[in-house]
């Protein structure tokens, strides 16, 4: 297995969720047995790097990759979620999405003072996910150590908004 047949495991899908939009979906590689392990390997090599002591996955797909993760690194994993769907007293933050404005929120407990997070989500677009859970990692002391994506739009520039954060990408697409 190697980043190109890794690529050719993620279908585009043309103006999803809307028109002008090209989708990159994982479900392709998730079915594939051998691709999902190898990119969890790939992931979990470059997480490993920044001595990360817990995750932070972001919901929905970042669960799936996140959940893995924390089993082959042994890490604790933390959900990230959309408004109402935790049980527990939360934090929240607001966040510019590609196509829309969202909101995450995590259990106000989840992240604690010093420690060292991987934020993990399976795409990383204008990078307004993924700076809005860092916010959510740091507003208790705690720190990010590393942005790990299976895919980066670069065209983007979801990286430019993330600067200060190492960013770990397997898959870049310079153009939709």
């Amino acid at each position: 297995m190697n980043l190109e047949q890794l690529r050719q495991r993620i279908r585009d899908v043309p103006d999803f969720p809307k028109p002008g939009v090209v989708f990159k979906d994982i479900t392709p590689l998730l079915a594939d047995a051998e691709s999902f392990h190898w990119a969890i390997v790939q992931l979990a090599a470059r997480i490993r790097h920044h001595r990360a002591n817990a995750l932070a996955a972001v919901e929905s797909r970042g669960f799936i990759f996140g959940a893995a993760l924390a089993l082959v690194l042994k890490l604790p994993l933390h959900l990230v979620r959309k408004p109402g769907k935790l049980p527990y007293r939360k934090l929240s933050k607001d966040y510019e999405l590609e196509y829309g404005r969202g909101t995450l929120e995590v259990h106000e407990d989840a992240f604690k003072a010093g420690g060292r997070y991987a934020i993990v989500d399976d795409l990383v677009a204008t990078g307004g996910t993924a700076v809005a859970t860092a916010a959510l990692v740091e507003s208790g002391g705690a720190h990010v150590v590393c942005c790990a994506f299976v895919i980066e739009l670069a065209f983007l520039r979801g990286r430019q908004k993330l600067a200060g954060y190492p960013v770990e990408s397997l898959l870049v697409y310079d153009r939709e």
